[in-house]
Parts: C-alpha cells; sequence; structure tokens
C-alpha cells in the first residue's frame, strides 16, 4: 500500500513537469528542439545574460546562507549566552512574516545602501529570506554531532573556529547540503522579488525573462517556448537534487528529528 501511495503521489507530482517536457518538444509538424531555438532568439526570449543573473544571484544567495547559517547554528549550538533561547525563537518567529509584506521596505532600505536595482542587493535580500529555516537546520545538525568530537580537538590545541572547520564541518555536511540546496532552489526560481528589486532590463533573472515572453504583441503568446524556458530552469534544479539527494535526505532527517 505504500509503494501504491508512493507511486501516485510521484505520478502526481511529476506529471506537470512531465507535460511540459513534451510540450516543449512539441511542434506543429511532429517533434523537435525549435522551440528551444525560438527561446533564445525571440526578442524578448533568454539571454546569455539572463543565465549569468540567475547564476551568479543564486551562487551568491547559497554562500551568503551557508556562511551565516553555519555561524549562526554553530553558536545557537554549542555555546551558551544570555536571552539563547529568545533570540533563537525570534529568529525562527521572521517565518510567520509574509515576505511580500516587507519587500517594499526593503527596497528602500537597498536604496539607502545603494544596492537598489543589483544583483547582490537582491541576493542578499534572497538569503535573509532564508536564514531561518537554514540557522535552525545547522542548529540541530550541530547538536546532533558528539561533543566528545569538538572536546578532543579543543584539547590537542584547536580553537573553536579552528574546532568548527577541522572537525564540526565534515560531521555535518548533510546539514550543509540541505541548507545549501533549499537556497538554490528558492532563489534559482524566485520571481516576486526580483520583479519588485530589479528594474534594468539587463539585470533581470531567467524567471523574469520567461514570464515576459508571455507579453507579446497583440495578446499572443507562444506556449511551446513558454514551455521550453520552464523545462530548461527546471533542468539544473533536476540535476543537482539526484546528484545530492542522498546527503539531502540525512541532513533533512537528522534536522527533522532533533527538532
Amino acid at each position: 500500500m505504500r509503494r501504491i501511495t508512493g507511486a501516485a503521489l510521484a505520478v502526481l507530482f511529476l506529471f506537470p513537469l512531465a507535460w511540459s517536457a513534451f510540450a516543449s518538444v512539441r511542434t506543429p509538424t511532429g517533434f523537435g528542439l525549435s522551440n528551444y531555438a525560438r527561446l533564445f532568439t525571440a526578442d524578448n526570449g533568454i539571454r546569455a545574460e539572463h543565465v549569468f543573473n540567475s547564476i551568479a544571484v543564486s551562487a551568491l544567495t547559497v554562500a551568503v546562507t551557508l556562511v551565516v547559517s553555519t555561524l549562526g547554528g554553530y553558536a545557537f549550538g554549542r555555546f551558551s549566552f544570555p536571552g539563547k533561547e529568545a533570540l533563537f525563537l525570534l529568529t525562527l518567529a521572521i517565518l510567520m512574516v509574509p515576505y511580500a509584506t516587507v519587500l517594499i521596505a526593503l527596497y528602500v532600505l537597498l536604496g539607502w545602501l545603494g544596492l537598489q536595482d543589483s544583483l547582490i542587493g537582491l541576493s542578499l535580500v534572497l538569503a535573509m529570506f532564508q536564514l531561518p529555516f537554514s540557522i535552525f537546520m545547522m542548529r540541530n545538525s550541530f547538536e546532533a554531532v558528539p561533543k566528545e568530537l569538538e572536546e578532543s580537538a579543543l584539547i590537542d590545541g584547536c580553537t573553536s573556529f579552528g574546532a568548527l572547520v577541522r572537525v564540526m564541518l565534515p560531521a555535518v555536511r548533510p546539514g550543509l547540503v540541505t541548507v545549501g540546496l533549499f537556497a538554490f532552489l528558492t532563489s534559482w526560481s524566485e520571481f516576486f522579488a526580483p520583479l519588485i528589486l530589479l528594474n534594468s532590463t539587463s539585470k533581470f533573472t531567467m524567471m523574469l525573462a520567461v514570464v515576459n515572453m508571455r507579453t507579446a504583441s497583440f495578446g499572443a503568446i507562444d506556449y511551446a517556448a513558454l514551455e521550453a524556458g520552464v523545462t530548461f530552469m527546471a533542468v539544473p534544479c533536476l540535476v543537482l537534487f539526484l546528484i545530492l539527494q542522498r546527503s539531502y535526505v540525512r541532513g533533512f532527517m537528522s534536522g527533522a528529528l532533533r527538532g
């Protein structure tokens, strides 16, 4: 029964993606890659700069999220300080705030910082929204590591930072993979934040470029090319998940069990 239920859920979730892939290669005369050719050659299609922007935003978001959540999770998981639990609960409380309600305020803040309409500013905003969940995951991952490992490193002369780099990080690798994968998937497919925070078409991400294809002359929409764009954007996510799925599942389950 479990296998039947799992198979049914897999079909339910994979059907939209499979349909998009099928529609992306379907042409009026049969099957081919002409839809992908139009995706990259149309006036309002995807350009190389859009691909670069998406890669840059995703990479920077993942880097900032990993660094901050690792340090924050290590502090919450291994150190005691006044107000620790209250601060941790306050961090988690950010998850209850719909991020769309604060984007305008963040847009103004980025203007004060000189990061308005920039990929760096967008990446920092996306990383900020990832941090509550990421810190929660990393704290649980660090707490799951036996304290004896860290104490042995400290006795051997390592500082707290040295123990973190040499001993703790290899031990929490599944948690790092989980946090990094979540940050990548979110930033890669994010639409609303780039729509609000980016003004220049040269800085658009692929998601904005694909959505922009729906705006055509006389209301005509090239749905086949649009499906090609959806499939093209989904491929990196599928490849990364298939490569990292074992570490992802271990990291997510360990974090959930400790939580």
